[in-house]
């Protein structure tokens, strides 16, 4: 190598380990800047072998220097390229739009509310990963508050409790504080009776039909004009269970004319036969309607801002009025749509996943065909990779798609680098081998660590390879880590050429594992079981640790069974 290419690739690598170092505000990394080093100079392929050491040295210096100097550094190599940087740092932080008025409140407090009928779907992980990454923004507050007073219609899931805290550790996020709805009956019946003696509600027994029909015509119920007194005996009746389902309710007292029906004179309190699931709330048969005891706890809990889905715009309207009665200013809302999300056959919904799961079609929540963050979690996809790609859709009013493969994407940029390699060969075909290979064979860890080190992988006296990499007669081919043969009467014969046949493009590069020595596994897929055998470095890997198999994905390994290694698929 001539001085002239020397100098080249010395300046390239400085100015690719300064954009690394800069962006990441960190050290640089040889392997993360080989790909695009490479990529932006393809005459520096030829010299591949000298190129990382080269790389090396020059990123040892560069890491020596503070951060403000790497940044001075590059400006002076590489302004345009750091202006880009910095534009992509600013359009990150403003993937999601600063809070409404946020600045006009010592501290930002929010909630997250989940009906705890089961565990998280992947849609429901929208809005913890944007209230979590606004609480680290703003440096606030936010809180888990079971909105769990329906026993009947939308009914708790008792194990749902602690599956949905689990969920939301997962994705990275510690609550200040989790409350349960169930346990705060009275307090909804102290000011209900408050919101009574301001002339805010009144008891109601008219049927459902009936009093359909008196809102619809914009007429007051005959039940509307009762006096405070009776009324409130009404309520106490209600709360000791003196009425059946249906047979009485308590009315917040609205614009029996407002233009829109759904908020006129609606249901604060009605009576639920079904004793809830939890024994702490089992006795109670008065229970609030979902904006009463929302608007009454985001008040106590002096919630400063609430998200919440476009659909539920009314919501607001209807607790206004609570709030009117009670003199209490209601706090920031911010309206989203939908999130519609890619790739599943199951329906992103609580109840016809436990349906599946109850008819046996699904093995559980952490199914791999499931769309459940416990089936992302059992597949080897970190959290942070979720909340990045929610984070991003922002705060639209609109619906917006999410696809798996930016999930996925986050997740390969959180792993690539510190997993190591390994082969997996799908319904494999046995192949002997002829021609004095080597007794062993040793592919890298990590292509782009070298100091991980290698695999000890014995050959045996034949391979299995994957039907798609048979060869045809006479062809060569070249095992990844053993080397060149080849496919002559039925055997694969080495031949001992170097990887130069390779770099001209002659040779294709296959994976394999030994026949003899290989581990059995059984890989789980959103598309089905796949079988198949791996390197027998395999079975000594520890459960949850996550490799690649090399030409077919990322895995995260499970378990070990008596016969099998089983592995959940992560992505490719």
């Amino acid at each position: 190598m001539d001085d002239d290419l020397r100098e080249r690739i010395e300046r390239e690598a400085e100015k690719h380990a300064l954009l690394n170092a800069v962006k990441h505000e960190s050290d640089a990394d040889v392997g993360a800047i080989m790909g695009p080093l490479m990529g932006d100079n393809p005459d520096f392929r030829e010299h591949g072998g000298e190129v990382p050491g080269i790389a090396g040295g020059v990123i040892g210096r560069i890491n020596d220097l503070s951060y403000e100097e790497k940044r001075e550094r590059l400006e002076d190599l590489a302004p345009e390229e750091l202006a880009e940087i910095e534009a992509e740092d600013e359009a990150d932080e403003h993937d999601l739009p600063d809070l409404p008025n946020a600045d006009d409140y010592d501290e930002v407090r929010m909630r997250v509310a989940p009906n705890p009928n089961g565990p998280w779907h992947v849609g429901h992980a929208r809005m913890p990963a944007v209230i979590g990454s606004y609480k680290e923004r703003y440096d606030g507050w936010f809180c888990v508050r079971f909105d769990d007073t329906d026993p009947e219609t939308k009914r708790p899931d008792l194990e749902a409790y602690d599956a949905i805290l689990e969920d939301l550790d997962y994705l990275g996020f510690e609550p200040d504080d989790v409350y349960r709805a169930s346990d705060r009956l009275e307090t909804y019946y102290e000011h209900a009776r408050e919101l009574i003696e301001l002339g805010g509600a009144y008891t109601c027994s008219c049927s459902g039909e009936a009093f359909s029909e008196l809102k619809n015509s914009g007429e007051p119920c005959p039940h509307r004009d009762k006096d405070q007194e009776t009324v409130l005996e009404e309520f106490e009746a209600m709360i000791d269970g003196e009425y059946e389902s249906g047979e009485m309710v308590l009315r917040v007292k609205t614009d029996i004319e407002h233009k829109n029906p759904a908020l006129r004179d609606w249901v604060a309190f009605r009576m639920i036969d079904t004793p809830h699931p939890r024994e702490a709330a089992s006795e109670y048969r008065c229970w609030p309607m979902l904006d009463f005891q929302s608007g009454v706890d985001d008040y106590l809990l002096e919630v400063t801002h609430i998200i919440r889905g476009i659909d539920l715009q009314d919501s607001a309207k209807r607790q206004q009025f609570v709030y009117d009665y009670f003199g209490w200013e209601y706090p920031e809302v911010v309206h989203w749509g939908h999130v519609q999300i890619d790739a599943y056959d199951v329906k992103m919904s609580t109840s016809t996943i436990a349906e599946l799961i109850e008819r046996g079609e699904l093995d559980g929540w952490d199914d791999p065909r499931a769309p459940t963050l416990k089936s992302l979690r059992r597949r080897g996809i970190r959290g942070d990779a979720i909340v990045e790609a929610m984070a991003g859709l922002g705060t639209s009013t609109s619906d917006v798609d999410l696809a798996m493969s930016a999930i996925y994407a986050n997740n390969r940029d959180l792993i690539d680098e510190e997993t190591d390699r390994r082969f997996f060969v799908r319904d494999g075909n046995q192949v002997p081998l002829g021609g004095s290979p080597p007794d062993e064979a040793n592919p890298p860890l990590h292509p782009n660590h070298e100091e991980r080190g290698v695999r000890e992988i014995p050959v045996g006296a034949s391979v299995m390879l994957e039907e798609d990499d048979l060869p045809q007669r006479e062809d060569r081919i070249w095992l990844k880590g053993l080397g060149c043969f080849q496919f002559t009467r039925d055997v694969l014969q080495y031949t001992g050429e170097d990887i130069d046949v390779v770099r001209e493009g002659d040779v294709d590069v296959v994976h394999w594992v030994p026949a003899d020595e290989s581990v059995a596994v059984r890989m789980r897929t959103p598309d089905g079981d796949v079988r198949g055998h791996a390197e027998p470095g395999v079975g000594d890997l520890e459960p949850d640790e996550v490799v690649q198999f090399e030409r077919v994905g990322f895995a995260r390994i499970d378990r070990y069974d008596e016969d099998e290694t089983v592995v959940y698929y992560t992505h490719d």
